[in-house]
């Protein structure tokens, strides 16, 4: 489902979704804090974001083209299953984890 020209709107839209994605990923630590340089992992954070996500995906029912509701599906599918992962090996009451020593592939 490769879409080469995207209309201002879906771009926006798209841009808005990576945004809460990028977000959720460094809370995952699947990425480096670009402001602290560090990877941590703050699973409470992550569900806040994959949470706006699905905000979005209910809100927005019906009214994004098929390429937009697939990219949403995709993004919320794929940080679910990472935010699972991170749980399983993250037992803290509190979901927070501090620092982690080596960067992690997906």
């Amino acid at each position: 489902m490769n879409k080469e020209i995207l209309s201002e709107k879906e771009q926006l839209f798209l841009y808005l979704v990576g945004t809460f994605h990028s977000s959720a990923r460094i809370a995952l630590g699947k990425n480096e804090n670009p402001m602290t340089k560090s990877i941590n992992i703050n699973v409470e954070q992550a569900s806040f974001y994959i949470n706006v996500l699905d905000l979005i995906q209910e809100k927005t029912k019906e009214n994004l083209t098929d390429y937009e509701e697939q990219m949403l599906i995709n993004t919320i599918s794929e940080l679910k299953l990472n935010l699972i992962d991170e749980k399983k090996k993250n037992k803290s009451p509190n979901g927070q984890k501090q620092n982690k020593e080596s960067k992690e592939e997906d």
